[in-house]
């Protein structure tokens, strides 16, 4: 059977490159709202960020998702991108150990 190829994308905050399901994307429609994407599909420009607590702080200090998207993205979007990182990575742990 052929191995099928991983798409790969960058993260906004490293610049290191990781299978497209380790990422979470967040995207700006067109009307200027900003939402997360968990499927990757939703219409608009997309930026992408690694299911690592860590990074989303970062983004969060240096405000990267707002150069990146052109927008202003207040901090309970931010708070609400942490909270779903942290689930997230919860979720790989505890699933990954069965």
């Amino acid at each position: 059977m052929k191995k099928r190829k991983v798409p790969l994308r960058k993260s906004v905050v490293s610049g290191e490159l990781f299978p497209k399901k380790e990422l979470v994307r967040i995207t700006k429609s067109k009307d200027g709202g900003v939402s997360l994407d968990p499927t990757g599909k939703m219409p608009g420009r997309g930026a992408y960020v690694a299911l690592e607590p860590s990074e989303v702080e970062k983004a969060w200090d240096k405000h990267l998702l707002d150069r990146v998207l052109e927008t202003e993205i207040s901090d309970a979007f931010y708070q609400e991108l942490l909270d779903y990182v942290k689930h997230q990575k919860a979720r790989k742990e505890l699933f990954s150990n069965e």
